[in-house]
This record gives structure tokens, sequence and C-alpha cells, in this order.
């Protein structure tokens, strides 16, 4: 059952949106209300809608109903510019001209608050500054992005978006091909976004590192959403069975508590 928009303090709602391709229905009609400071993990299997739902909450997919509302207003109200102002989007799947240097895509990340009378400033360049300091790449500001580590790109990348100046970050599978290591340098990152006041909102592949690193989750299913809530009490055997199919048991991880897959499994016969 979806939850219903809750009253509070939430930048960022959706009330009965839905999103289709043509005549296909992705996401159905759904109500969300993410909490704001926060990290929000959008979970589920593989098609269900995750990053389409992730999308159309930016505004690149138009809605086959309901709608979305940013600071009291409705998102199709507002200017495109003003909508890049308000929420930065980082894709699964990026690409940058060859030769391009750190500190030059992260200058992109300034598009929005420039215009034909206000070009390059002083402004643009303190924030240049803060955003590699915030994802602890200073270091690499004059190196191609075709000379990074993927964990080094991927920092660069969000430091672009870090450079957007959003309250609302939007990530879609930000450590998708890492190794375990460059995962937790994305994922400590993000928790430190999240930390310095922005509301971040990353789709999830891996269900335990969901767990660890979001502070509110949203599992989907079909289009729909199943369920909503902190991790802790989302998470539970007949939802991983319901969103993968698999037996496991639960139990919490030693040090943060939070839930832990063990012994997961196909059922007896298959799923």
């Amino acid at each position: 059952m979806n939850r219903p928009v809750t009253d509070g303090d939430s930048r960022l709602k959706a009330d009965r949106r839905g999103l289709a391709y043509g005549r296909t229905t992705i996401v159905r009609e759904l109500s969300l209300a993410l909490p704001d400071g926060r990290v929000t993990a959008i979970v589920g299997p593989n098609g269900c809608g995750k990053s389409t739902l992730l999308a159309g909450l930016a505004r690149l997919h138009p809605p086959s109903g309901g709608g979305v509302v940013v600071d009291g207003r409705d998102i199709r109200d507002l200017p495109t510019r003003e909508v890049a102002r308000r929420i930065a989007l980082l894709p699964q799947h990026t690409v940058a001209p060859e030769g391009l240097t750190v500190a030059e895509l992260i200058r992109f990340g300034r598009h929005p608050h420039q215009g034909l009378m206000r070009q390059w400033s002083a402004e643009d360049e303190r924030v240049l500054a803060e955003s590699l300091a915030a994802a602890d790449i200073e270091a690499l500001a004059d190196r191609p992005l075709n000379a990074l580590s993927g964990g080094q790109r991927q920092r660069a990348w969000i430091a672009m978006a870090i450079a957007q100046q959003t309250p609302l970050l939007f990530l879609d599978e930000p450590t998708s091909a890492l190794d375990l290591g460059h995962q937790l340098e994305v994922f400590e990152l993000i928790r430190a976004l999240a930390a310095s006041g922005k509301t971040v909102v990353m789709v999830v592949h891996d269900l335990v590192s969901a767990c660890r690193f979001a502070d509110h989750m949203v599992a989907m299913l079909d289009g729909d959403v199943v369920a909503e809530g902190p991790p802790a009490e989302v998470v539970t055997p007949a939802l991983v069975r319901r969103l993968y199919g698999i037996e496991c048991t639960l139990i919490a991880d030693p040090v943060t508590g939070s839930p832990m897959l063990a012994n997961p499994h196909r059922p007896t016969g298959g799923a």
C-alpha cells in the first residue's frame, strides 16, 4: 500500500504521481514525502521503475497523472533554470568529452547560476573550490577524468552536482560498477552531504548498502511503492521475498545495527 503524503517539512512531495512511456505505465499513482536533510534509498528489483521515478521527480519525464511539489510549488510551474537550482540529478551513465579535467567538469555545475548578464565570477570560483574540497579531490583538479580511478571519477561527478548548489540531490545508482573500497568512498561522501543539510535521494541496487547508508527507504515493485520508512522498520524477510524472490534471515549489523541478510537462498522449487 502506498503511504499518503504527510504534512511536515519535506521540500519535495509527490501526490498520486504516475509515469508512462506511451501507453505503458512504468510508475503507477504513488504518493511520497521525502525527509529533509536525510538520505533516501529507492530499492527494488530490475525494471520496477526506480530510475524512472527518480527522473520523474526531477521533471525529466512528463507525468501521466498527479504532480510533484517542491518547496510548496508544483514543479511544472517552475522555469527550467529554477528547477536546476533546486534539484541536481546525476544519472547512472555519465559521459564527458575526451580530455576534460576535473575542474572543467565541475564548472558545468554552475550553469544554472549563469546567464547573459552573469558569467564566471569570484563566487563561482569559490564554489568550485568548495566542491573540490567537499568531494576530497582538490589534488585532482587538473587531472583528466579519463586518468582517474572509478571511485575518483564518481566523486568528481558528484562534485559537479555539489557545485550546482541545490538543496536536493538525486543519484541514480551512484556506486554502479565500483569495487567495495570505492563504493564505501562514495557512500561516505553521500552521508557527509546529508550531514551538511542536503536532501539526497539515491537509487541503490544493493539492499544491504541501502540499509546501512540510508535514513529512509522506498521499496518498489512493478511500478508501485510497497513499503516506505526507516530501513530497520521496512526491511523484513517477507519484503525481501516479495521483492527478490529469495528467503533469508535478517540480523543486525554489530556496529551500525542496520539490517543484514544472512543465508539468502532461493525457495525450494524456485521463486
